[in-house]
């Protein structure tokens, strides 16, 4: 890791983010990471708690002349999303991000940075530790799997905080305040086939490859019209179904990430060669020019391969390939309320077919309850339609927005002060916070989410602006001057 990453300002938030990101803490296998705040918060010889799900809570009283303001809770995700290129060799469960600096922006070489939402713990942590930042009385909830179920939110209890304002610090735009987001849903199709032996002769065999796309955050870029893997190859695949069989499919990986890469595997007759590889790249060239703008860097790649010992029948691989091509992915409703909001979206985030299995995840999000639910159920009914056997799992709910929330009236002079009268941009977003889910058992508590500029998250492209960390910071601060009276 890069020693250069401890000289930046402010040096209290990027030495914390330093600290943590040596620590692996891929989401579902958070033990260290547990370990090593429950050591940070024991070490300062404050009250540290870890619940019956994996999270932790430390307290830490008011300082001197806050003792009467209301109670806080400074809330981020210990769990990172765990993407690399595919020539990056690195290894998640044992290795600390190795980060460099370009420009006014910190990256990670060839893997996400954990920006999201690292630098939110390193907030809270650098608070927590300061003798010198005044605050009222602080609960730090640092909770686990946000990135793949919010199960850490989900299973924390009522009456174990004591705050009445939640300040979440898991936004990624620093002139946005959050009032309000998305809920979710999963979506997994599950499918099986008879495999069917190929013969060798007379056949050839190819590697279909899709990469050098951006990828990104399944809500908060799905918008943007990035490409994904998926949908590219199953439009491959559709253009010479007739002529070909597959063998295999490996694209995508994580429900809350744009796929940037798909593989696949397909058999046809040699004498079909030259026309299906003349269909392949005709095709190629024009996706590529739809998507010049937005994906620069997108290959199609059709090569030789070793041969695969079966197949999936004709039938099997018609009825997977037109209900991929039927499924939704990307904006399926925008909001009629609040202006450039998407309310309801899909990701078809993995598609793997092999051994006489089939395996389809997506994730559907929206801010309205109703209209999740219209699309997930049209997702649903497109794969039964190709005889797949269909579950919803990890539903969570939205946080309507609260536009009389005090910590609001509270933060919005703040941020007009500090930047020379320029408006925060208030807004609900697309993303799934876990402001929804703690609202279930905390219904009283007035929550706000904020944070500093970062870029490409979920994604190896994921880098925070270190100018922007300059300003949250003393944001921060600033906020914690001014929290009201009890």
């Amino acid at each position: 890791m890069s020693s250069e990453i401890r000289t930046l300002e402010p040096k209290v938030l990027w030495n914390k983010f330093a600290d943590l990101n040596a620590v692996p803490r891929p989401s579902k296998k958070e033990e260290r990471v547990i370990k090593f705040i429950k050591d940070f918060g024991e070490n300062l010889g404050l009250e540290t708690l870890e619940d019956e799900v994996g999270n932790v809570i430390i307290r830490k009283p008011a300082t001197k002349g806050m003792e009467d303001r209301q109670a806080i809770v400074m809330q981020s995700h210990l769990d990172m999303v765990h993407q690399k290129n595919n020539d990056t060799v690195f290894d998640f469960d044992t290795q600390g991000i190795d980060m460099y600096v370009d420009g006014d922006w910190v990256k990670a070489k060839g893997t996400t940075l954990g920006a999201d939402n690292g630098l939110g713990v390193a907030t809270i942590m650098a608070i927590l530790e300061s003798d010198a930042i005044a605050h009222p009385d602080l609960e730090a909830l640092f909770t686990i799997d946000e990135e793949t179920g919010m199960t850490g939110a989900m299973g924390l209890k009522g009456g174990v905080l004591k705050g009445s304002i939640l300040l979440n610090l898991d936004t990624e735009e620093d002139d946005e305040i959050g009032v309000g987001c998305a809920g979710g849903i999963d979506i997994t199709a599950r499918g099986s086939y008879n495999e069917e032996p190929v013969a060798k002769d007379s056949n050839k065999a190819y590697r279909l490859e899709v990469k050098g796309l951006q990828g990104g955050h399944s809500g908060m870029q799905i918008h943007e019209g990035l490409g994904n893997a998926n949908k590219i190859m199953n439009r491959l695949l559709y253009a010479v179904i007739e002529d070909i069989k597959i063998a295999a499919i490996d694209g995508g990986s994580l429900r809350n990430a744009i796929p940037r890469e798909s593989i696949a595997t397909v058999v046809f007759r040699a004498d079909k060669e030259e026309l299906l590889m003349s269909v392949l790249n005709s095709l190629s060239d024009t996706i590529k020019k739809e998507f010049k703008t937005m994906e620069p860097d997108l290959q199609m790649v059709f090569t030789a391969t070793d041969f695969p010992e079966s197949v999936m029948p004709y039938e099997a691989q018609e009825q997977l390939l037109k209900a991929l091509y039927a499924a939704h992915n990307g904006v399926y409703r925008m909001s009629a309320d609040i202006t450039d909001l998407v309310e309801t979206s899909n990701n078809i985030a993995k598609v793997v077919v092999k051994e006489g299995n089939i395996h389809v995840g997506c994730l559907t999000r929206s801010s309205v309850e109703s209209s999740k639910m219209d699309l997930a159920n049209a997702l649903k009914a497109t794969f039964e339609l190709a005889g797949c056997e269909v579950e919803f799992s990890g539903s969570y709910p939205g946080w309507a927005p609260n536009m009389d929330s005090a910590i609001l009236k509270v933060m919005v002079p703040v941020y007009e002060r500090l930047n020379n009268g320029e408006k925060p941009h208030v807004a609900a977003c697309h993303a799934g916070l876990e402001c929804g889910i703690l609202g279930q058992n905390y219904p009283e508590m007035d929550m706000i989410s904020f944070g500093p500029n970062i870029k490409g998250a979920h994604s190896p492209d994921e880098r925070a602006q270190i100018s922007s960390a300059q300003k949250y910071w003393e944001f921060v601060l600033e906020i914690l001057k001014h929290i009201p009276k009890a």
